[in-house]
C-alpha cells in the first residue's frame, strides 16, 4: 500500500502557515480547525513543520506564553517528507525513528498532503481486519476432514 492510498481516503484540504507569521496566529488556526500539525511554507517551499509539540516547548522555554514569538523560531526546520509512491510499511518505520507524528507528503516541490501517524495506524488495523475478515471465511468454509474423504470416494 502506498502513501497515495490514504491521502486518496483523507481529501486534499491543506493548511499551512508562513514562517514569520506570529505563533499564536498559527495555534489558533490549529485549534480552530482541530490540526495537530501546519506545514509551514514560504514562496511555495515547504520551509517547515509546526505540530503541538514544538509549540509546547515553546510555552515551556517562555514562561508559559506565545508572547510575540513567530512560527520561524518554533518550527521544525527540516521535517521527514515522503512521496505519494511510498509505501506505508516505509513511512511507518521512518516515523518510529524519528518519533514524527506527521509528515508532509511532497512530488518534488508540491506539497501534496501530510498523513499522521493516526491515518498510518489506521490504514494498518483497517488491512489486518480485512486480512482476519478473508482468512476467517477461508477456514470457515474449507471442507471437514471427513467430508473431503467421503466426497473423493464417491463415484
Amino acid at each position: 500500500m502506498k502513501v497515495s492510498d490514504i491521502l486518496r481516503v483523507k481529501g486534499n484540504t491543506l493548511y499551512t502557515a508562513t514562517p514569520d507569521e506570529p505563533l499564536a496566529q498559527a495555534v489558533a488556526v490549529m485549534a480552530e480547525k482541530d490540526l495537530g500539525s501546519l506545514v509551514i511554507m514560504e514562496y511555495g517551499d515547504l520551509v517547515g513543520m509546526l505540530t503541538f509539540r514544538e509549540v509546547i516547548q515553546m510555552l515551556i522555554k517562555n514562561g508559559g506564553t506565545l508572547g510575540t514569538t513567530i512560527v520561524r523560531t518554533a518550527m521544525d526546520d527540516s521535517p521527514m517528507t515522503c512521496t505519494n509512491e511510498t509505501d506505508i510499511d516505509e513511512v511507518r518505520r521512518m516515523m518510529l525513528s524519528s518519533h514524527s507524528r506527521y509528515m508532509p507528503v511532497m512530488d518534488n516541490r508540491m506539497l501534496m498532503g501530510v498523513i499522521s501517524f493516526y491515518d498510518v495506524a489506521k490504514i494498518v488495523v483497517d488491512t489486518q481486519n480485512f486480512e482476519n475478515k478473508m482468512l476467517k471465511a477461508y477456514i470457515h468454509d474449507w471442507p471437514e476432514e471427513g467430508a473431503a474423504a467421503a466426497a473423493a470416494l464417491a463415484p
